[in-house]
C-alpha cells in the first residue's frame, strides 16, 4: 500500500518518543525550562500532553478509539512509559488495517477538511516537535544523549565524521523490559576530542 510508509514512520516514531522519555529520571518529572515560568511545559506535563492529544487525534480526527483512559493510573515515569507503549501499540494495530480509501478520506482537522494522510502527517510532526523540547530539556539537565535519529555528541559527533549511531535499546521490548529493571542502555563512548558541530569553537 501506497501508505505503509507513515505506518512504519509511526512505529519508529512510538520508539524514538519512549527512548527519550527512558532518558529521564523520575526526580525529573517536575523539572521546566524555568522554575517559575509555567509557559514551558514541565516534563510531567509532556507526557500527559502526548498521551492525551495523540487520544483526541486519533479519535477525533482519524476515527480510531482504542478505548479506556490516555493516562496511565499512577503518573510516574515508568507507568507513562508503559501506558504509552501499549496504547500506541493498539494504534499501530488498527492503522495496520487500513487500506488506501481510508487515507484518502478526508476528515475534520480542527475547523478545516483534510485527508487522513495529510492529518497523519501532521501528528509525526507534531510528537517530534515536543520531542525536541524534551531533548533540549535533557541537555538542560547535564544528561547524555543516546541516538535518537542519528549520532549525537555522546555517541561521538558528526555523521560526516562517522560518528556511530547508538540507541537506548535495540527494540522496544528491550526498553520496557530493561526499564523496568531500573534501566539497561547501551553503553555510550568515552568522550573523545572529534567536533561536534559543524561550526566548533
Amino acid at each position: 500500500m501506497r501508505y505503509d510508509f507513515l505506518i512504519d514512520s509511526y512505529d519508529t516514531e512510538r520508539l524514538k518518543l519512549l527512548s527519550v522519555w527512558s532518558e529521564f529520571r523520575d526526580d525529573d518529572l517536575p523539572v521546566r525550562p524555568r522554575r517559575d515560568d509555567p509557559r514551558g511545559r514541565s516534563i510531567h506535563e509532556h507526557m500527559v500532553h502526548q498521551c492525551v492529544s495523540e487520544d483526541t487525534w486519533f479519535r477525533m480526527m482519524l476515527g480510531i478509539d482504542i478505548g479506556g483512559p490516555p493516562l496511565p493510573e499512577r503518573e510516574t515515569r515508568l507507568d507513562f512509559i508503559t501506558r504509552y507503549a501499549e496504547d500506541s501499540g493498539k494504534r499501530l494495530d488498527r492503522l495496520r488495517q487500513t487500506d488506501e480509501r481510508w487515507w484518502e478520506e478526508m476528515t475534520a482537522f480542527f475547523d478545516v477538511q483534510r485527508s487522513r494522510a495529510w492529518v497523519m502527517t501532521r501528528r509525526l510532526t507534531h510528537t517530534s516537535h515536543h520531542r525536541g523540547q524534551q531533548m533540549a530539556m535533557l541537555r538542560m539537565l547535564g544528561r547524555d544523549l543516546h541516538s535518537n535519529y542519528g549520532p549525537t555528541a555522546d555517541t561521538g559527533g558528526l555523521m560526516l565524521n562517522h560518528a556511530p549511531t547508538i540507541y537506548a535499546y535495540a527494540s522496544l521490548d528491550a526498553l520496557l523490559e530493561g526499564e523496568s529493571r531500573g534501566g539497561a542502555k547501551s553503553p555510550l563512548p568515552a568522550r573523545g576530542g572529534a567536533a561536534l558541530t559543524e561550526r566548533p569553537g
